[in-house]
């Protein structure tokens, strides 16, 4: 059993109108590997590199629930999670490093 705590994080273009949601057990990490277009797919072909929401839980696998949750909304509902987080849509990555 891996103790080890997760991330979910939705990450989203200059203009706010793609995101994507993620998970990850090392956040930082993860980031700067999307910013730097290391991740081949969604990510990069939408230019996905600003960081708008995460959240800390206690498992991997309590973030995959999380992030399968979370992908089931309707995308208003993921509007309101980031903007309740971070309302001006700030890349928040410089915050976590």
């Amino acid at each position: 059993m891996n103790n080890k705590s997760g991330y979910v994080y939705i990450l989203a273009n200059q203009n706010n109108t793609t995101i994507y949601i993620g998970v990850t057990s090392n956040l930082v990490k993860r980031i700067y590997q999307h910013k730097n277009k290391f991740i081949d797919g969604f990510s990069k072909k939408y230019n996905l590199n600003k960081l708008v929401y995460f959240e800390e839980v206690d498992n991997i696998e309590s973030a995959i629930a999380r992030e399968k949750y979370l992908k089931g909304k309707k995308r208003d509902y993921k509007n309101n999670l980031i903007n309740s987080f971070n309302p001006e849509w700030r890349d928040l990555y410089n915050s976590i490093i």
